[in-house]
């Protein structure tokens, strides 16, 4: 029954995936250089965040390095625009895919058990106190980020 609701959860985050796949293929590349409203990120800065974001699951999980970090300067810590020079789209839509085929050649090995312990950037000590600390919460939990995203990116009125 565990391994099923593994399985459940995993699913929930490939299909968040294949949602913002198709709609990087929906638009010509100029489309996500615009804002998705006045003021507002532009779906290429959302990818590279997203890139970003689900990159540290590496490390976090103990399954290596970041592919990709030098996004994290560009994508997490600096807000949109204040940045000149970001990868092209084309370079982010491949980078998406091959981050998304790492994560999930990882995952499909990983045993309930390593879903069930505890990730690197909580202690053995903490995780003893809050054993839902696990890997699978933070999957969890960046599947509702994409979402969020996702829902930004569906007001892009190309």
């Amino acid at each position: 029954m565990t391994e099923q609701i593994i399985q459940q959860i995993i699913n929930a985050w490939l299909a968040q995936n294949k949602t913002v796949t198709d709609f990087f293929t929906k638009y010509g590349d100029e489309a996500y250089l615009k804002e998705v409203a006045p003021g507002r990120n532009r779906p290429i800065y959302l990818l590279g965040h997203l890139i970003a974001s689900n990159d540290g699951m590496l490390p976090l999980f103990g399954l290596g390095e970041k592919l990709f970090p030098q996004y994290e300067a560009i994508f997490t810590k600096s807000p949109d625009k204040t940045v000149a020079d970001i990868p092209s789209i084309a370079t982010l839509k491949n980078d998406w895919e091959k981050l998304n085929n790492t994560l999930q050649d990882h995952f499909s090995k990983m045993t309930t058990a390593d879903w069930l312990s505890r990730h690197s950037a909580v202690s053995d000590e903490d995780f003893a106190k809050e054993p839902l600390r696990n890997k699978l919460n933070v999957l969890i939990g960046r599947t509702n980020h994409q979402s969020y995203h996702r829902g930004q990116i569906n007001l892009l009125n190309a």
